[in-house]
């Protein structure tokens, strides 16, 4: 398969890309507690990528609901991704999933987290620890060499073994001056990936997003043409990194 190299330089400005996203989702994290609105979190999204001399990435993007009216993707409970932030009010809980994307100096960067807020059941707990140790197992495997279908294997019975449901309509990505660069990549394995695995090599960058279900992983999307929820009304967790495979291994771009 196809895909663009990164230089070291470029690597180094998909860094700085991802260290603001880092910065940002940190922030929100300590934000996210019962009584705040997505839209507070979405306004300091906003304003911490200005003051950065940033753009948000996620902003205008087209789609079957119209242009993303949000800087970043707030999804709760039983939403999976793309969640559009607003007055909702965050309870105490509740798993508040944060997506957030930049373009800074032509770069990109992209990474999300699942917080559990206060009081959050155990059951939720586990899911969102899980879902951190299924993006960590692509952490821990990416090398030059290594077969992708290899790691997607082993992210997908991590999830499952734990008795959840691995979401397939979305899968990670090749990034750098674009958002979604070649490959696909993805967090299972399917037919289509073994016909046409990724073999992993120096300079390729990734951005990796496991979104794992409490129960089924089939997902529908709401009338606004975003929101993405699971089919069951479980709750889901969502985990992303950049990756940049390097000659020794991995580099995380986005942490």
């Amino acid at each position: 398969m196809a895909f663009k190299l990164k230089s070291k330089r470029e690597i180094e400005l998909l860094r700085d890309s991802g260290h603001l996203v880092h910065q940002v989702l940190e922030r929100l994290s300590e934000m996210a507690a019962p009584g705040v609105t997505t839209g507070e979190l979405d306004a300091e999204a906003g304003r911490m990528c200005r003051e950065a001399g940033a753009s948000c990435l996620f902003h205008g993007v087209p789609g079957p609901g119209g242009p993303f009216p949000g800087n970043i993707c707030c999804s709760i409970d039983e939403q999976v991704v793309h969640g559009i932030p607003g007055d909702r009010v965050i309870c105490d809980g509740d798993l508040v999933s944060i997506d957030f994307g930049v373009r800074l100096n032509g770069y990109c960067g992209d990474a999300a987290m699942t917080v559990a807020v206060g009081e959050a059941s155990p059951a939720k707990k586990r899911l969102v620890e899980t879902t951190e140790n299924v993006l960590g197992i692509a952490i821990e495997m990416t090398a030059p060499g290594r077969r992708w279908s290899d790691i997607a294997r082993a992210m997908q019975a991590c999830a499952e073994d734990s008795g959840y449901g691995v979401v397939r309509q979305y899968v990670g990505h090749g990034i750098g001056t674009e958002m979604w660069e070649d490959p696909k990549v993805p967090n299972f394995v399917s037919a289509e990936l073994l016909r046409r695995d990724i073999v992993l090599r120096e300079g390729l960058v990734m951005a990796v997003e496991p979104m794992v279900n409490m129960g089924t992983a089939d997902v529908e999307v709401l009338d606004d043409g975003w929101t993405v929820v699971t089919a069951d009304g479980q709750p889901s967790a969502h985990w992303e990194h950049m990756l940049a495979v390097t000659a020794d291994g991995v580099d995380v771009l986005s942490r």
